[in-house]
C-alpha cells in the first residue's frame, strides 16, 4: 500500500463531510491557487537568493507547488459529473477524513506527490 493514495486525497479533501459544490470549488482554487503562488514565490526566492540556504528553500516551494499542481489537476478530472461520487464510493468517509487529514502534511514534502501519483498512475487498470 502507498503512502498517501493521492488521487483519494484530493477526493477526500473536496468532499469533506458534507460534499458540497462549493466546498468542491474552493478546493479547487485552493490546490490551484497553491500551486501557482508555491511555484512563482520558489522561483523568485531561488533565482533572487543571495545565500545558499534561500536558493534550497526556493526550490522547496517549487516543490511542493508542483505536489498542488499534482492535486489540481486530480481535482479537475474529479470534477465532471459523477467521478468524485465514483472515486469516494463504498468509503467510510468520516474514517478516511481521520486518516487522511494527517496525511496532508506529505504535501510540504517537496515532490513526493508527484512520485506517488507517477508511481499509481502505473499501477492502475
Amino acid at each position: 500500500m502507498a503512502l498517501v493514495d493521492v488521487r483519494r486525497l484530493a477526493a477526500l479533501d473536496m468532499h469533506g463531510l458534507a460534499g458540497t459544490r462549493f466546498r468542491r470549488r474552493v478546493i479547487l482554487a485552493e490546490f490551484i491557487i497553491g500551486a501557482l503562488g508555491c511555484i512563482v514565490l520558489g522561483v523568485l526566492v531561488a533565482t533572487r537568493a543571495g545565500s545558499l540556504g534561500w536558493r534550497v528553500i526556493g526550490v522547496g516551494l517549487v516543490g511542493v507547488g508542483v505536489n498542488y499542481a499534482v492535486l489540481a489537476l486530480h481535482a479537475v478530472s474529479l470534477s465532471r459529473s459523477g467521478a468524485l461520487d465514483a472515486e469516494l464510493a463504498g468509503l467510510d468517509i468520516e474514517s478516511e477524513l481521520r486518516r487522511h487529514t494527517l496525511l496532508q502534511f506529505w504535501i510540504a514534502v517537496p515532490l513526493l506527490l508527484v512520485a506517488l501519483a507517477v508511481s499509481q498512475f502505473r499501477g492502475r487498470p
